[in-house]
């Protein structure tokens, strides 16, 4: 076996390090290693106010980036307003797609019935990559009981040349619905209402009972994922939609 394989990536010996580590330690050790080159990416949706309020205890100056996509309900604006401010995060910046492109492909807004992956590319993809470029790693809210592609997800992991740091990854339901109570943490109020998981009103529906929580989003579609955690080549041109 030759070295390269022998021996781990700093992701891996990070993840081996922080794979059994409360989130709130994670946080730290991001925080600690990377200072503001770090940043946490949030949706402000149904379950994410647990790490929010964790990223507010390690620091209120914890860069927070939130992808305001012009598609989003109206109370999950309000609750990324109230909820910031409830917690006293300071930096929270708001990553919305660039007028040129929706100019370009998207002029009528209705982009998500002809091509939902060229949508999300547009709204969430673009921007987040361009806002990423000042960071050497992110936080995600990700967790392995949501399913799909996340049932093997690592703590720390190396993706598009960043670490990506995902601290609840191994926390249950249960554990967060426990955290928010003792918290005293305010629910998303589409939660009452059915959403599990929220995303842009077109695209996200209510879960079947019984069913994944993340089963509403894209519903009947293979779609799983909007595209922000989907590896990409370096150096790839941007995609624009296959209807250009």
């Amino acid at each position: 076996m030759s070295l390269a394989l022998e021996t781990p990536t700093y992701a891996e010996a990070l993840d081996a390090t922080l794979r059994d580590a409360d989130p709130r330690s994670v946080l730290e050790a991001a925080r600690a290693e990377f200072g503001d080159r770090v940043a946490l990416v949030s949706s402000f949706g149904a379950e994410s106010a647990v790490l929010l309020h964790m990223a507010a205890q390690v620091d209120r100056a914890f860069p927070v980036l939130f992808l305001e996509t012009g598609m989003l309900f109206a109370q999950s604006l309000d609750y990324r307003r109230d909820l910031a401010a409830r917690l006293g995060l300071t930096q929270v910046r708001d990553l919305r797609p660039r007028f040129e492109d929706l100019a370009l492909s998207d002029p009528d807004s209705v982009l998500w019935k002809r091509d939902v992956d060229a949508c999300c590319h547009i709204r969430k993809v673009l921007p987040l990559d361009r806002a990423l470029a000042g960071y050497e790693a992110w936080i995600t809210g990700r967790k392995r009981f949501q399913g799909g592609a996340r049932l093997r997800l690592p703590v720390v992991e190396e993706a598009d040349g960043r670490l990506k740091f995902n601290p609840l990854a191994g926390w249950s339901k249960a554990e967060l619905e426990a955290y928010a109570e003792a918290h005293d943490l305010p629910a998303h109020p589409l939660v009452a209402m059915g959403f599990p998981s929220i995303g842009c009103w077109p695209c996200t529906d209510k879960a079947q009972e019984g069913a994944e929580s993340r089963s509403g989003r894209w519903a009947g579609s293979q779609k799983n994922e909007c595209g922000i955690h989907t590896a990409r080549a370096p150096g790839a041109a941007p995609f624009l939609g296959a209807d250009l």
